[in-house]
């Protein structure tokens, strides 16, 4: 389905799933999507990706390789629930300082109740903030993570351009999202599994498909490896890479500002 993706050029700042809506309206919608899933955030991934997100990130905290030394860290944004950032923290033997970033307060107050039962709270803050303005100073942070969030946000290129200026030189992006799969048979399962089986689950369970059928679209309207890794580099990051997981069902980009 690459016909319906958008480029590097941009298109997602009016893209609603498969919707064209009015400039500005996509980060209400998008937020009040994510207010109805806030408390079942981990089960919605485990039924896009069969529960993989899980390992692709441990694979994203693997190659970001936070030291284990005090004083390192780590803005994760669109990460309200603290799923990456407690990994992360985990991987650095507990020195590492995660600052959590999301514009949706629902997800934030679930990320705040584990890091309290997870004994974590001096070690994470949580800001309600949007990605496209970062309420930080320049050069402020040792890495930049987001995961399955990129997507989601209006302007990319803003983002993009947001998480250079606030990384200290030297400092390293690191984006995994749903991406182009690679495999024809596995592109064609992949897809009627996306677009038949996941909304339909998420009605089952949760009572409302529609966010799930917007989370679906989304991921084919993103940009693929290819254009997604110009976008990066377009925003003035070096070294810029991505990997593939399970046939590109998810890739994970890497830049450092340099």
């Amino acid at each position: 389905m690459s016909e319906q993706r958008t480029t590097a050029v941009g298109g997602m700042e009016t893209s609603y799933g498969f919707r064209n809506v009015g400039a500005g309206d996509k980060q209400g919608l998008v937020n009040e999507v994510f207010h109805k899933v806030a408390n079942r955030y981990d089960m919605m991934n485990d039924l896009m990706s069969g529960g993989l997100h899980r390992v692709w990130k441990d694979a994203m905290v693997a190659w970001l390789n936070p030291p284990k030394r005090p004083g390192w860290k780590v803005l994760d944004v669109a990460g309200g629930t603290g799923d990456v950032a407690f990994r992360i923290i985990d991987a650095s033997h507990g020195n590492a300082h995660a600052t959590v970033l999301d514009i949706n307060g629902s997800m934030l107050g679930v990320g705040r109740e584990r890091a309290e039962k997870r004994g974590l709270a001096g070690k994470t803050d949580f800001v309600e903030a949007n990605a496209e303005e970062l309420p930080f100073a320049d050069e402020t942070f040792d890495a930049y993570t987001i995961a399955f969030g990129i997507r989601n946000v209006p302007r990319i290129d803003v983002a993009l351009s947001e998480a250079y200026r606030v990384l200290k030189p030297g400092g390293r992006l690191l984006v995994l999202e749903f991406s182009e799969v690679d495999m024809p048979l596995l592109d064609k399962v992949y897809e009627a599994w996306s677009f038949n089986a996941i909304p339909r689950i998420g009605q089952a369970v949760t009572g409302d498909g529609e966010p799930y059928a917007y989370l679906v679209e989304s991921i084919r309207k993103f940009p693929n490896q290819q254009n997604f890794a110009a976008m990066i580099s377009r925003a003035g990051f070096d070294r810029v890479t991505f990997r593939n997981y399970t046939g590109g069902i998810a890739a994970l980009h890497s830049g450092w500002k340099l």
